[in-house]
């Protein structure tokens, strides 16, 4: 058959000049950046981690790629955009890719196909997606220097709209879909994940809520046994089993707490100085803020409730807090500490659109929560490529798809001789100075 890569084709004339393309440039890369996210990879070691994790029951006389490529060759597609395990089938011969994988560009083999890697993400079982995910808080403490003296975890579930009937999944009425409500865990202060969790389509139980929490901390404590640990989250997680556990164990929260009669009752003096003041004022917004004590009729005893009042023309707007913390002003506890949960919700979005974590579409739940792993672990790669930008550069804040587009998706010719293996990138690059600033941050260091 001929080769129609070698066929030429024309574009418009320019200058008077014809012009004539080809695809023969030899071996070229689109994605040349994925040698900094292989960088990050070895540095971590997260392809060894997860691996180490599941029992590799193959006949070892006829394993052709070892789990650990496996993995890190479907992270790092992840990464580079491809989110489907059939990219792979391509994808398998690219040169970066598999320069990345620790493969020869030229003579080496080919990196594993689609078949394989389904093969992997179907393979865990239950207790090796539990290994699985202790792995992945693993990782997050370790990304530590030293045990910090407290954290904040954001917890929340997001709607991923399954793609047919799959396992755990379920018709939830508020988001009018067949879907999954997977958990989110990140410290948002550093952008960090802690954990994902798949999970069906309907409102997380207190006891449930309870139980992913009790799990959570107790793995973050066998690493850091000192640290203070505030659990911070909507009021689908402000249940009394979840609340009252945290008191149990040296835990604190702050949740969102729904309005009741008997809640507006106790903050109405209060509201009603806001909302006079606004009036006999006549400014568009008042806002304001006072704390009480209540206990719901489920709740074990009395908590502190912090609000905050908000007048408009439009009436009254009041929002609640529950929390286990003693010290700080209303006005900090909701402005300051709870709202800055609004992050967790940028973050989760980075996961979903940005690493298409939501592309969750194997029948079984094992299966989707293994892509979850993968899907979090290709996170971590870029987010530690971002992390080595130095802070003065636009980039260092920027979102994955632009760190992506800039550093990733870039072109490379990749040359195999005999001694050495050459990666030329192009003249023109406009952040060759901050790539090679990246690659030079990201070596790991001597054993």
């Amino acid at each position: 058959m001929t080769d129609d890569t070698s066929l030429s084709f024309a574009f418009p004339a320019v200058a008077g000049r014809k012009i004539t393309a080809a695809f023969d440039g030899g071996r070229l890369s689109s994605d040349g950046g994925v040698m900094l996210l292989a960088a990050a990879a070895r540095r971590i070691g997260i392809a060894e981690r997860l691996a180490a994790a599941i029992p590799d029951r193959r006949d070892p006389t006829r394993i052709t790629h070892p789990l650990s490529r496996i993995l890190l060759a479907r992270i790092l597609a992840i990464a580079c955009g491809y989110e489907d395990a059939d990219d792979l089938d391509t994808l398998r011969t690219d040169p970066a890719l598999k320069l990345a994988c620790g493969h020869l560009p030229e003579s080496g083999a080919a990196l594993a196909s689609q078949p394989t890697v389904s093969r992997l993400e179907n393979t865990p079982a239950l207790r090796d997606l539990i290994r699985l995910g202790r792995v992945m808080v693993d990782l997050y403490c370790a990304s530590y220097p030293a045990p910090p003296e407290a954290i904040v975890l954001d917890i929340d579930d997001t709607v991923d709209v399954v793609h047919g009937h799959q396992q755990l999944s379920l018709f939830n009425a508020h988001h009018d879909e067949r879907c999954f409500l997977p958990i989110h865990v990140y410290d948002t202060a550093t952008s960090r994940p802690v954990a994902v969790i798949l999970r069906p389509g309907k409102t997380p139980s207190g006891r449930e809520g309870r139980g992913h929490i009790r799990r959570l901390v107790r793995a973050i404590r066998r690493h850091w046994p000192k640290t203070r640990i505030t659990i911070r989250g909507d009021g689908h997680y402000g249940r009394p089993e979840v609340m009252d556990w945290c008191e149990a164990n040296g835990a604190d929260y702050v949740f969102g707490l729904t309005g009741t009669k008997a809640l507006a009752a106790k903050v109405e003096t209060i509201a009603d100085d806001i909302r006079v003041t606004r009036a006999t004022g006549n400014q568009d917004t008042v806002r304001g803020f006072t704390e009480t004590t209540h206990a719901a009729r489920s709740w074990s005893h009395e908590r502190r409730v912090a609000a905050r009042i908000e007048a408009t023309p439009l009436g009254l707007d009041i929002r609640y807090i529950v929390t286990s913390i003693t010290h700080g002003t209303p006005e900090w506890l909701y402005a300051d500490l709870y709202c800055a949960r609004g992050q967790a919700e940028n973050l989760i979005k980075l996961h979903k659109s940005q690493l298409a974590s939501d592309r969750t579409s194997c029948r079984a739940a094992n299966a989707n929560q293994m892509r979850l792993i993968l899907h979090t672990a290709a996170y971590w790669l870029i987010l530690a490529v971002r992390e080595a930008i130095p802070k003065a550069q636009p980039l260092a804040t920027a979102e994955f798809n632009t760190i992506r587009l800039r550093l990733i998706k870039i072109a490379a010719r990749i040359t195999e001789k005999a001694t050495c293996i050459r990666i030329a990138f192009a003249s023109a690059c406009p952040d060759a100075g901050l790539f090679r600033h990246i690659a030079g941050a990201l070596k790991a260091a001597p054993s």
